[in-house]
């Protein structure tokens, strides 16, 4: 086994005055520029040390992010530089023995700085021969510092930090001597081995043995670490994956440095050296460091987590090298059984059809996002049916949730007294509406079906006629109905265009110049569902009403700590009441029909659900759409099917769920609906029925 004790002996201290003696040789004339005295190098060298030595101290290293579930078990790993830390006592002694034998063989006596080498180095420099290293460990853990801490995001200053010059040369020398003088060895070596780049994104001995053998560094062989120790000189070049033989080659030199070190006998290094690389198959093997990486029924929630703290004040930056844990409120079971729902319900590769499922726990004080799942995986590969939009998030459904959105002019009604949920609605099989400055005289609308004329508001939920609504939202006027969108809900979904995106002011078209919120003012089709939404969104609108009319932000954030173990608070929307508890229980009153007499009762009734629960089904124009929206016990939720390919068509029922052109397209309950039943029923299995609350007397009649 190697030998340390046989290099390592009592610290030599080296007096700062030998550093500045140096110094003097090299700027006295004859190795600089005569331009450059010794007084102007002196202080260049003493003003960068100064400012980076401050930095240093500040500079933590970059270390892997690990995002969990509620539960606490990993589901993403988050980094720029993949990196796990030891300290000097988690390091083997082969590791220790090899990178000393290769890097400095004088670590344990010089100060800091070799004096003789930089004097070597320098006499040569000055005969016109090309800049030599001459750099200790300490001298390389300041430069490596540098590069990959300190200006890591400053392509120019890590230029400067790799320049062959003399004022770099000292500045490094200068604070090799600071930090000898108030380090202990060993911890030196730990950090050098810690920062050090390997190859990619592998940095630091830790994340390399695990990556290269599947190890720890506490338990190096002779000839891991020998590999390891030749490659920090140059890890491209020494990349064993890339060019074997040049790492062959550089780990048996290093083999050989530890016998002339003495810390392996001769007759151990030709085994050493006759050994394999031994390197872990298609490698290296690191985890990914993204959400990409995330498990199938996890990506998107990953995403919108990352997201939602991006908003909360982290940068991506920050996130990915700051070494925190992020506990979301992902609950796996949750996740796993809507995710296994949507399957079933559309496959993951099935040609351009998405099917998205969010649930949120409803409440007062907050309304947890429990699950953000789709048939398609959060990746990018779409032949594989992934998608790197978070479409689950995003107000990316640019089709719409159809009549989900006759909740919002059911609500507005209510709270304005146009209607209570008694009050008859005029109902006609069409009817022509005057829309104010719009280029036609007015916007005709027809009933999908023959119903009730008048029709109540309760009926006009669960059989969603067209007419009755679009008139109720001319009766309201479009500002109240648009305000009382975004109280329950689509705030994001409303800042974006009419196509789902940024507005962009720019454009002459107010369809992609105005959010949503403006472009709808004086556009009747509101009510009717047909523009971008986010699913999530549609999910928290159903908690908002379950929490009694308390609008909270979707919250996926349970706690997050720093790489110490601290926690580090993250900034949210503070809840508000948006409508009365009275207006918010009358609602889901008439919500509560759906599944018992209204559009998806079909599919209730095929599922074998009688559990009593709140629901709005949404169907587009021409199918290319449909949603259910609504919740039981303590789940809001939404799920979306919609055409997502680059060639929409109309969305058909059957098994699979699929494009086409049937004549008879897909309607939220009988294609929407099915997922949530299925999965409803197995996550309450066992579970007593919570009834829904009862009308409130003073919402059931129009009051103005």
């Amino acid at each position: 086994m190697p030998n340390l004790e046989f290099v390592k002996r009592r610290r030599a201290v080296v007096p700062f005055a030998g550093l500045c003696l140096l110094a003097g040789i090299l700027t006295a004339g004859t190795m600089a520029p005569a331009a450059i005295g010794a007084g102007l190098l002196s202080n260049q060298v003493s003003d960068s040390v100064d400012a980076i030595s401050a930095q240093l101290a500040a500079a933590d290293p970059p270390l892997t992010t690990t995002v969990t579930d509620r539960d606490g078990t990993p589901i993403a790993t988050l980094y720029a530089q993949y990196r796990l830390p030891v300290d000097a006592a988690g390091l083997a002694t082969t590791m220790k023995a090899a990178i000393i034998a290769v890097e400095d063989r004088r670590f344990y006596t010089e100060g800091g700085v070799d004096l003789q080498g930089m004097l070597r180095a320098a006499v040569n420099d000055s005969t016109g021969g090309a800049l030599q290293g001459a750099s200790t460990i300490t001298q390389q853990y300041v430069k490596n510092y540098l590069i990959n801490v300190v200006d890591r995001t400053d392509p120019a200053a890590q230029q400067a930090d790799r320049e062959d010059s003399l004022a770099r040369k000292l500045r490094e020398a200068k604070m090799a001597v600071q930090l000898n003088a108030t380090m202990s060895k060993d911890d030196i070596l730990a950090n050098y081995l810690n920062v050090v780049e390997f190859s990619g994104t592998v940095y630091g001995v830790g994340a390399a043995a695990e990556a290269y053998f599947g190890t720890t560094p506490d338990k190096l062989t002779v000839p891991q670490a020998a590999l390891l120790a030749g490659m920090v000189n140059n890890p491209s070049t020494y990349n064993p994956y890339t060019h074997p033989d040049k790492a062959l080659q550089r780990r048996n030199l290093v083999i050989d440095d530890m016998v002339t070190n003495g810390s392996i006998p001769a007759s151990y290094a030709a085994t050493a050296k006759a050994a394999p690389l031994g390197l872990l198959p298609n490698g290296p093997v690191t985890p990914p460091g993204t959400c990409l990486g995330a498990a199938p029924d996890a990506g998107f929630f990953c995403a919108y987590a990352e997201s939602y703290l991006v908003h909360a004040g982290f940068t991506a930056d920050r996130l990915a090298t700051g070494g925190y844990t992020i506990k979301t409120t992902l609950d796996p079971r949750v996740s796993q059984v809507t995710k296994d729902a949507v399957d079933a319900n559309v496959p993951t590769t099935q040609d351009g059809v998405a099917n998205t499922f969010a649930v949120v726990q409803p409440g007062h004080d907050g309304h947890q996002v429990l699950a953000m799942v789709a048939n398609r995986n959060y990746g990018t590969d779409p032949a594989r049916g992934e998608t790197s939009t978070d479409i689950v998030a995003d107000a990316s459904n640019e089709f719409g949730a159809g009549s989900s959105f006759k909740i919002f002019t059911s609500a507005a009604a209510l709270v304005t007294g146009k209607a209570g949920l008694d009050t008859p609605l005029p109902n006609p099989d069409s009817q022509c509406f005057p829309v104010p400055d719009a280029h036609a005289s007015c916007y005709t609308v027809h009933n999908d079906g023959h119903y009730a004329d008048p029709i109540t508001l309760a009926d006009g939920l669960a059989t969603s006629p067209n007419v009755a609504f679009v008139g109720l939202e001319s009766q309201i006027g479009m500002p109240a109905v648009l305000d009382m969108a975004a109280k329950l809900g689509l705030r994001n979904t409303l800042a974006a265009n009419d196509a789902g995106r940024t507005p962009d002011p720019k454009s002459g078209n107010p369809q992609f110049s105005e959010p949503q919120s403006k472009y709808f003012q004086n556009l009747l089709s509101f009510t009717l569902g047909n523009s971008p939404v986010s699913p999530l969104e549609m999910a928290n609108v159903s908690a908002t009403l379950m929490s009694g009319g308390v609008w909270c932000p979707p919250n996926p954030i349970l706690s997050v700590t720093d790489r110490n173990g601290n926690a580090v608070p993250v900034a949210q929307q503070a809840c508000e009441r948006v409508i009365p508890q009275g207006v918010a229980d009358t609602l889901e009153a008439g919500l509560s029909k759906d599944t018992t007499s209204g559009t998806s009762a079909e599919a209730a009734r095929a599922a074998g659900w009688t559990r009593p629960d709140i629901g709005k089904t949404g169907t587009t124009q021409l199918s290319e759409s449909v949603a259910f929206v609504g919740g039981v016990d303590d789940y809001a939720v939404s799920s979306m099917v919609f055409a997502d390919g680059p060639h929409p068509r109309e969305i058909c029922p059957g098994t699979p769920v699929h494009l086409g052109d049937c004549g008879h397209g897909a309607f939220g309950g009988t294609v929407a609906a099915p997922p949530y039943f299925h999965a409803m029923s197995k996550l309450l299995a066992g579970v007593p029925d919570q009834p829904i609350p009862a009308a409130d007397p003073a919402y059931l009649q129009a009051r103005s």
